[in-house]
């Protein structure tokens, strides 16, 4: 079979099958092999290759049993190697190189190489020389010699310093890009830039972890020397294995899952209009900056590289993107709460299974996620030679050779200076990051706690026209009497006998409402989902309201007003709080969610695209937040349901990259059970008011039917959903809401292709439907 056809056709099976591009994960074995004592030596790539062989069980290969996954490893680049081949490149640090995969066609090869040289004339920089990389194409699988590329290595110099040379190279290879990924080589993945860079180059492809060194003879020259080798063992879970998705990528090696990472992408495409960098100059060129169709350990690799490239320090970019927990029931210091929740209203973080290692060329480390499920340990022998791994035993000295040994913790990272030997501990670390400014102070400026406002206001939890509203968004006995009641009585959600035996909502004859067409996806195979009770230590609700137009590059005291909310579900005092709030400029603007039923389904669609303009429009005119509000139903004003407005705007803003300069408050009658507000905040929303839900709590309080206060019965149904948020949560493997947030975490079941399309993108139903 002709693997490049496979390729080719990715988009075409994506149409015609259930494959989507957009679940590309993967779970695999790294490791890290580093020299304490800053001497390069061959005998640290010798070791990081027989790490990489000792975890072959690790990898998976096809049926052939020949054609790995993929397999690589990143050194730091052999300069005295590269004088050995007769290539006269300037001193180290003065020139960047890295390896190109490309089309087995000479045109296309040489129009590759053009473009290079053509983008590298724009930096300033030139194109040194053209290497054949040396490769034993006979150790290969069928499937992966029938898909392999072309290999070279080329040689970049420039008059610059080596910090701004490497800034350069990062933006030649982003433009190159850029420049191709309108052509055919994007769609069958023929070219590929490897790695571009004045400290550190990759060797990987589509093989075993026993065949790398086969296949690249570079790797077993004496020659061949760095202080570092970071290796990777790949084990697509339920990927299509390709020689670009191999790993290390171009600082990063990872073993696990980012369960949020639809909504992690689509938050960094919203941040691009507001990002600047001085080091990087106009970043326009650099967009996307998380490359389409690639992995989602290539999306956190983008992300790293491009904070890096723009001055964060490793450690610094690391804790934004995966934060350990700062909940009051982590003892870690206020200084480092103050870090993280600073930075949590910059980014959320990218949740999910982890174990990454990283390097930028001189530092290299590795950490775990917030919960640790996924391992790794290190040793330290008295040869001054630290190891880092999925596990233990992947090099087993002799045991009069172990200095130390130890595991990563939860949240935890541990990084070495490859110049000096020097280990930093996560704590020195972590205090480096926590002084680093007075977060604290700045917080103190700038965010207020939601709970702490009070208007002196009186807020009338009733509705008119109580019961017509009840019958138009579709309330039973059942939701009143069986759901919401006992919420509000008991503080949870009710007990009932498992199994769901309810006609699927595409095959039922009665109205169905929106919420009803999605399902949630859990984890499963190598991916664990968390317990919300025990491991509440990592587990939050908390959001913020604010942080508009912050460009996360900077570290500032004069952030917007933020304010925070414990809680995503917002009683109507908050919501009245928040509609009139005023503090540090900040401004709403309400959009209602109605249409006219007499215009049908044309009708509807029309509405919604005139919801999303009229959100852009108060974008535009520097709102901090936008309510979407379904208030004032009648006979001439149906509801738009509150999910497709809420997904409609978000993947609108996100499109328009205004997303991150306003946030989404809900104010709805129809949300009343846990899975509708997952739903919604899964789909973009920031916080909703169920305006409808409280009226019906106080009806009952009046009634006699609940025999609590209106106060009590509130708190105990707003500490039900709570509740069954974090249990929703759980099952996916994720920790935070904010993560959550927008992530896209569900399949629908029997709504048109079309219709997810431009309301619900990333979305897969496996039936069509409405």
């Amino acid at each position: 079979m002709d693997q490049n056809n496979i390729f080719r056709s990715l988009r075409e099976r994506e149409q015609k099958s259930l494959y989507s591009f957009e679940n590309e994960h993967d779970a695999c074995g790294v490791g890290l092999v580093i020299t304490l004592n800053g001497e390069k030596s061959h005998t640290i790539v010798e070791k990081g290759l027989q790490v990489l062989e000792n975890m072959v069980h690790r990898g998976a290969e096809s049926a052939d049993n020949i054609t790995g996954d993929g397999a690589g490893i990143l050194v730091q680049i052999p300069h005295e190697f590269i004088l050995l081949q007769g290539i006269a490149v300037p001193p180290e640090g003065r020139y960047g190189t890295g390896l190109l995969f490309l089309p087995r066609e000479q045109e296309k090869q040489e129009f590759c190489l053009q473009v290079i040289q053509e983008k590298a004339r724009d930096e300033n920089l030139s194109l040194l020389h053209v290497r054949d990389v040396p490769v034993n194409s006979d150790c290969l699988g069928e499937i992966a010699l029938s898909n392999e590329p072309v290999i070279k290595q080329i040689f970049i110099t420039g008059n610059r310093s080596s910090d701004e040379l490497e800034r350069s190279l990062y933006l030649l290879r982003k433009k190159v890009e850029k420049e191709l990924s309108t052509t055919t080589m994007a769609d069958d993945r023929s070219f590929y830039i490897v790695s571009l860079s004045t400290r550190q180059m990759i060797y990987k492809g589509m093989l075993s972890s026993m065949q790398l060194r086969q296949y690249f003879p570079d790797l077993s020259d004496p020659n061949f020397t760095s202080r570092a080798a970071m290796v990777h063992s790949r084990f697509s879970t339920n990927t299509f294995p390709t020689w670009d998705l191999a790993q290390p990528f171009r600082m990063l090696a990872h073993n696990g899952e980012i369960n949020t990472i639809r909504g992690n992408r689509q938050w960094m495409q919203s941040r691009e209009s507001v990002l600047k960098s001085e080091l990087l100059g106009d970043l326009s060129p650099l967009y996307p900056i998380v490359q389409p169709r690639m992995s989602d350990s290539a999306s956190v690799d983008n992300v790293l590289e491009f904070l890096v490239m723009s001055g964060k320090t490793l450690p610094h970019a690391m804790a934004m993107m995966v934060p350990e927990s700062f909940n009051d029931k982590n003892p870690i210091s206020d200084g480092l709460k103050a870090f993280y929740e600073y930075h949590s209203m910059l980014m959320e973080p990218w949740d999910g299974p982890a174990t990454l290692i990283f390097s930028d060329g001189r530092y290299a480390g590795g950490m775990l996620d917030r919960n640790g499920l996924r391992p790794a340990r290190y040793t330290i022998t008295h040869d001054d030679t630290m190891i880092i791994a999925s596990e233990t035993g992947t090099i087993e000295p002799d045991a009069s050779q172990i200095k130390a040994r130890g595991r990563l913790k939860p949240g935890k990272m541990l990084i070495v200076d490859t110049l000096t030997g020097k280990i930093y501990s996560d704590n020195e670390l972590k205090e480096g990051l926590a002084n680093a400014f007075p977060y604290r102070e700045w917080l103190n400026k700038n965010c207020v706690n939601l709970d702490d406002i009070s208007s002196g206001r009186s807020v009338n939890n009733d509705v008119a026209g109580y019961e017509p509203l009840l019958k138009a968004f579709g309330y039973s006995t059942e939701d009143l009497e069986i759901l919401i009641k006992p919420m509000a009585t008991e503080g949870k959600e009710p007990t009932s006998s498992m199994g769901n035996d309810l006609t699927l909502s595409a095959l039922s004859n009665k109205p169905q409402r929106l919420f009803n067409y999605f399902r949630q996806q859990f984890a499963q195979v190598t991916n664990p989902p968390i317990d919300p009770i025990r491991e509440e230590l990592v587990m939050s609700l908390t959001g913020y309201l604010g942080a508009i137009h912050q460009n996360l590059l900077e570290e500032i005291p004069a952030l917007s007003g933020i304010v925070k909310i414990k809680s995503p579900i917002l009683t109507n005092t908050q919501f009245d709080i928040l509609s009139n709030l005023r503090y540090k400029g900040f401004s709403t603007a309400v959009v209602p969610m109605l249409f006219d039923p007499a215009g049908g389904a044309a009708g509807l669609k029309e509405a919604v695209d005139n919801l999303c303009r009229s959100v852009e429009r108060a974008v535009d005119e520097g709102k901090n937040y936008i309510i979407l509000s379904d208030r004032g139903v009648h006979t001439e004003n149906a509801p738009i349901p509150s999910l497709l407005a809420t997904s409609a705007v978000h993947l609108y803003l996100v499109e328009k990259r205004k997303r991150m300069q306003i946030d989404i408050v809900v104010e709805s009658a129809e949300p009343r059970e846990v899975m509708h507000f997952a739903l919604l905040f899964g789909f973009g929303a920031n916080a909703v008011n169920p305006y409808l839900v409280f009226a019906i709590l106080s009806q009952q309080v009046k009634s006699g039917e609940i025999q609590l206060d209106f106060d009590t019965a509130k708190k105990n149904y707003i500490k039900s959903v709570s509740k069954g948020l974090l249990k929703v949560l759980s099952k996916m493997g994720n920790s935070t809401l904010r993560s959550y947030r927008g992530a896209h975490i569900f399949e629908a079941l029997g709504i048109s292709s079309s219709v997810l399309k431009d309301y619900f993108k990333g979305i897969s139903s496996k039936i069509e439907g409405i």
